[in-house]
């Protein structure tokens, strides 16, 4: 925003020293035949009206050169606390299934053992695919990226997410619940690319609950549609926020909420691989009184 600014500025400038020039350029024509000295005043102060717009471009040039560097310099930094986003929830669980299995009642229940060893191993392959989704990304916002899908079951999705962020809600004393009112929910999706969004948007519920996440998961069918809305009562988002939500980078300033700038992929990056499933995604929210978010997809028959 602030670089379209600048440029407008520029060519105001630039424009109005031009119209400047002309008007300088008219009145020598009309007064050529006036004294030599006339003629050379007038002279000087085209070529004055000239070095003040070179001078004007030079320094609107400099000054637009320092804001994108600053802006490159702040997408990099976000891209580290985005990262950090992503890693931290699945340590967060690996940390808690290890404390889990370190209880003396867990550790002598092989049954439960097992569980939080699965969950632990399912952890670290999300965290070596997100290396690899870093590069994905990078091609999908160039659009050069074409996205395997198969058949699947949108349900098992969102039930396979939920599992990413179950540890973490129950220690919060919170909940997940679904209601799947959709009789059809068969789609055409990239498993991996899919989860990740859902558990995206499942994770931001969760990191923006004050209080215990309290996180409801809803299905229905519209038409040739499926509609699975993800709804918290955590603490919302500004109106203004609202509007830039899925803009590239975007943070809404949430003070000491969570220590993590950003929406993880970033909610630009669901709205793209969404998007990518021939889907729509829309955001309802009230400062306070927490978020919902929907995405549409076609279903298959």
């Amino acid at each position: 925003m602030v670089n379209k600014n600048i440029f407008s500025i520029l060519v105001i400038l630039m424009s109005l020293s031009l119209i400047g020039i002309i008007f300088v350029q008219a009145y020598y024509i009309n007064n050529i035949h006036k004294t030599k000295e006339e003629q050379d005043i007038v002279i000087i102060t085209l070529l004055s009206l000239v070095f003040t717009l070179i001078i004007i471009i030079g320094y609107m040039s400099a000054v637009y050169q320092l804001i994108r560097q600053r802006k490159i310099s702040q997408m990099k930094s976000d891209f580290i606390n985005n990262m950090t986003h992503e890693f931290k929830t699945p340590i967060a669980t690996i940390s808690l299934a290890l404390d889990a299995i370190k209880n003396p009642k867990i550790f002598n229940n092989k049954e439960k053992v097992n569980t939080y060893i699965s969950m632990i191993k399912e952890e670290n392959k999300r965290m070596n695919a997100q290396v690899e989704n870093v590069l994905r990304i990078s091609k999908l916002q160039k659009k050069q990226l074409i996205i395997s899908k198969d058949r699947l079951h949108l349900h098992d999705l969102i039930l396979d997410a939920i599992t990413h962020v179950e540890l973490i809600v129950q220690n919060r004393e919170g909940y997940i619940k679904t209601n799947f009112k959709a009789s059809k929910c068969s789609i055409i999706a990239n498993e991996s690319y899919f989860t990740n969004v859902i558990v995206n948007i499942l994770d931001n519920a969760v990191k923006y609950s004050e209080g215990p996440p309290k996180i409801d998961v809803t299905t229905q069918n519209i038409g040739n549609n499926i509609l699975m809305t993800i709804k918290d009562q955590g603490i919302g988002i500004g109106k203004s926020a609202l509007k830039r939500i899925f803009e590239e980078f975007y943070r809404e300033h949430t003070g000491d909420v969570h220590n993590v700038k950003g929406h993880g992929l970033g909610l630009s990056n669901v709205k793209r691989i969404v998007e990518n499933h021939q889907g729509v995604i829309t955001v309802e929210s009230e400062k306070w009184k927490g978020s919902s978010f929907t995405i549409k997809l076609p279903l298959i028959s």
